[in-house]
């Protein structure tokens, strides 16, 4: 934007001369022909670089013109020049730069001196205006800084009372849940005793009576195969209960030491299936024994149930190391693969099957309870590690367990 100079001056050919001599340097110029036509300009515009103002006008005078300009908060920044034939005195110049003015300029007008202090308040006030331009950017910047920090601030304390509340959730769930395990624990062991006296009781009607009772002998035969079913349930829940209660200690194990003693024990089960079972050498890893047992019996017992008809079943238990996110020997886990030929089930249940009371079969065709994987699950979870499978209808399973090679390395 081209500086604008404000010319004053009652004579035509004095603003002429002035504008002539100036207008090579690109300045745009506003004419006023007497101090009150100044003043009513100014009224409106008031982005002036200077004011270039004769001394002797009708009515008002420079100096009063001036003063008059100065009285306006506005206005005070414009500097004005006085252009004058005479020299006034000391007394008169001092009354001059009273009223506001910064200089004079004496007529005849000297063309290079008149320039050259234009160009020095020109150039005044272009930088005065880039400085007040980055003012404006600094105090549009820090109030938007100042907004920026107070939504920061309110969001932050939003996040610190849903974390509050989420904590303070957390903490019911945790008692909830220790509440209810506690409950199914004791409802559980509670259970047992009837149970017990239910089956003993069908078994000495049937021994006792079945000659006499014939056709009720199926009923009570039913009842024994119902009260078996939940004797087996309620052990499940309470073994699943066992596993979130207690506490675990965990040891360097071998685990092929504790699968050889779970194989020799399962041995008869085994037998009756007529399945082979191999196992690779698997490494020693900080695990709870209590635990480890039931993980490995659930999926080798898994194996034998659903093995396919006429098919002697093949297990082959094996592992490998994985490394972590970050290759370190913190993050390894170590992989083990408890693969079997059996019916396989479709790989869209993968996660399904570990979810409690989940069953892909009725009772009809395989007996359970629907908790044995999801205790895998849970003794997976207490060694910080995990339980996937893979599968395909009608060509095995394979389950995979993933155990930290440091336990804690995932805590």
């Amino acid at each position: 934007m081209q500086p604008k100079i404000l010319l004053v001056d009652d004579r035509e050919d004095n603003l002429l001369s002035i504008e002539t001599i100036l207008e090579p340097n690109g300045y745009q110029f506003v004419k006023a022909r007497s101090g009150r036509e100044a003043l009513k300009i100014l009224l409106n515009e008031f982005d002036f670089a200077m004011i270039l103002m004769d001394v002797k006008m009708p009515n008002l005078n420079g100096f009063e013109t001036a003063t008059l300009i100065y009285e306006r908060d506005k206005l005070k920044h414009i500097p004005i020049i006085f252009i004058t034939a005479n020299n006034y005195g000391d007394e008169n110049v001092f009354k001059g730069y009273q009223s506001g003015a910064i200089d004079y300029i004496f007529k005849p007008i000297n063309p290079d001196v008149l320039r050259a202090k234009v160009a020095v308040l020109v150039e005044l006030y272009k930088k005065n205006r880039l400085l007040m331009e980055q003012e404006q950017k600094l105090i549009a910047t820090n109030r938007n800084l100042e907004l920026e920090i107070a939504e920061r601030k309110a969001s932050e304390e939003k996040v610190n009372q849903l974390n509050r509340k989420l904590l303070i959730n957390i903490s019911n769930l945790e008692s909830a849940n220790k509440n209810l395990e506690r409950f199914a624990f004791m409802a559980s062991h509670d259970l047992q005793e009837p149970l017990r006296k239910i089956r003993m009781f069908s078994d000495r009607l049937l021994s006792r009576y079945g000659d006499v009772l014939k056709d009720d002998v199926q009923m009570l035969t039913r009842i024994q195969q119902a009260a078996e079913r939940t004797q087996s349930l309620i052990a499940d829940i309470l073994d699943f209960s066992k596993t979130s209660i207690e506490q675990s200690e965990f040891t360097n194990s071998d685990l092929n030491v504790l699968l050889k003693d779970l194989l020799t024990d399962m041995n008869d089960e085994m037998s009756d299936r007529k399945a082979t079972v191999t196992v690779d050498k698997l490494p020693s890893l900080y695990v709870s024994k209590r635990l480890m047992r039931p993980l490995f019996q659930n999926l080798i017992a898994n194996a034998l149930k659903y093995s396919k008809k006429d098919v002697p079943p093949v297990i082959k238990i094996y592992s490998d190391l994985n490394n972590g996110r970050n290759g370190t020997d913190t993050s390894k886990y170590c992989r083990i693969f408890v693969e079997d030929n059996g019916i396989g089930f479709d790989q869209k249940y993968a996660e399904d099957i570990f979810g409690m009371f989940r069953r892909l079969h009725g009772n009809s065709e395989f007996e359970g309870t629907g908790i044995g994987l999801a205790l895998c699950k849970k003794i997976m979870e207490q060694h910080n590690g995990f339980i996937s499978a893979r599968s395909k209808p009608n060509e095995g399973s394979t389950f995979i367990i993933s155990l930290p090679v440091r336990q804690g390395a995932t805590g």
